[in-house]
């Protein structure tokens, strides 16, 4: 029987968008996965290795726990132990670390696997600019109403058509989505925008979170918002949130790769 040529890892990795033109290789600027393959590529002994990602985050987002897999040379011998301290160091001087990895089939996909995947938009809401989290938050000075905010993220949940929600150049086939969570909650100065969804739309966080900006600070009514979702046109909603404040937070799988197992991995 021939051997696959290839084995296939998935890592999960955190990271900090500031300075990085996104996930996706770009012809100029800096991404992550070119950080990542270039830091497989020394894993490797100077082999290419291509990943696939569960969502391609834009130039300023965040992530919390963002999944890739990578396909590596079959005949290197690596453990869970090596590929995560080997990648993060080759990560370095990059705000870029690997924060787990497990081996997985090769009809395993970071992306078509993923059974949901889940975002945090963090908005300071006070009248002083950010200090410590300059680049991590969205700075709002008027005062937020949470509450009223909620409401209208209601009027978002379940199946719809996200037309006004997504950006004007997203490639998806289809704008129909079902939203599964959509939760404001305060923590101090902060306003804090929590969406779940088996996958979204490109922007769609970041437009819902412009157009519930727009009901907390009272320049929109509630039912606005539902009025917005019904035109299918995207300039019936908000304003696009800006990437700062984003972060994705975790991307689903069953079963999930990432779980403990009673022997753990090895250098």
């Amino acid at each position: 029987m021939t051997q696959p040529a290839i084995q296939r890892w998935a890592v999960k990795l955190e990271y900090d968008g500031r300075g990085l033109v996104g996930w996706q290789r770009q012809t100029s600027g800096q991404s992550v996965q070119a950080l990542l393959e270039n830091a497989a590529f020394h894993l490797a002994g100077g082999r290419p290795v291509s990943s696939i990602t569960a969502g391609r985050t834009d130039s300023g987002v965040h992530a919390l726990a963002q999944v890739a897999h990578l396909d590596f040379p079959a005949d290197v011998r690596f453990s869970s132990y090596s590929v995560r301290e080997g990648l993060s160091y080759h990560l370095k001087p990059h705000a870029v670390v690997v924060l787990d990895a497990a081996p997985v089939s090769l009809d395993w996909s970071a992306r078509f696997s993923a059974t949901w995947r889940s975002y945090r938009y963090r908005i300071l809401n006070r009248r002083t600019r950010p200090a410590l989290a300059e680049g991590h938050v969205w700075h709002i000075k008027s005062p937020l109403d949470e509450h009223r905010m909620q409401q209208a993220a209601n009027l978002l949940l379940g199946l719809h058509d996200f037309t006004s929600f997504r950006a004007v150049a997203c490639q998806a086939n289809s704008p129909i989505r079902t939203l599964d969570q959509l939760d404001i909650t305060r923590e101090g100065d902060e306003v804090v925008v929590f969406a779940k969804a088996r996958s979204f739309l490109h922007h769609q966080v970041r437009n819902m979170v412009g157009t519930l900006a727009k009901v907390g600070t009272g320049a929109w009514e509630v039912e606005r918002v539902a009025n917005a979702l019904a035109a299918r046109d995207r300039s019936a909603a908000g304003p696009t949130a800006p990437p700062d404040g984003l972060y994705l937070t975790g991307v689903g799988y069953e079963p999930d790769p990432f779980m403990p197992t009673s022997t753990p991995s090895t250098p």
